[in-house]
């Protein structure tokens, strides 16, 4: 493989994407649909140990921004509770707290060189 440079190939981006565990088959079905290369890494939520689906995506820089749609398409947020103590309370009974979770957290990064082997 010869070294490509620059100007001959268009700019690439790394996309990471951490979505829950129920969200990830929607959302590498409707990329793939759409010519956008996923591996699926399998993951933990460190917070509420829930499972979860690390996504790195391969897109064309242009193509960025359908990427993310789709996620939002795909990727829900949802209203979970927590079972967390009361404070003063007699005894230790938990109190259920409504918390935010899901949706995807995306990073992105630009491919400077890329080869295989």
């Amino acid at each position: 493989m010869e070294p490509a440079t620059g100007s001959e190939q268009p700019k690439r981006d790394l996309m990471i994407a951490v979505v829950q565990g129920q969200d990830a088959d929607v959302a590498i079905q409707s990329l793939t649909d759409e010519g956008i290369s996923v591996t699926r890494l399998p993951s933990v939520g460190g917070f509420l140990g829930r499972k979860n689906a690390t996504l790195m995506i391969d897109v064309q820089s242009d193509d960025a921004e359908k990427a993310i749609d789709l996620l939002n398409q795909t990727c829900r947020q949802r209203v979970a509770f927590i079972a967390v103590p009361m404070e003063n309370a007699p005894l230790p009974m938990p109190a259920p707290t409504p918390i935010t979770i899901g949706g995807a957290n995306i990073f992105s990064i630009e491919v400077e060189q890329y080869e295989e082997f």
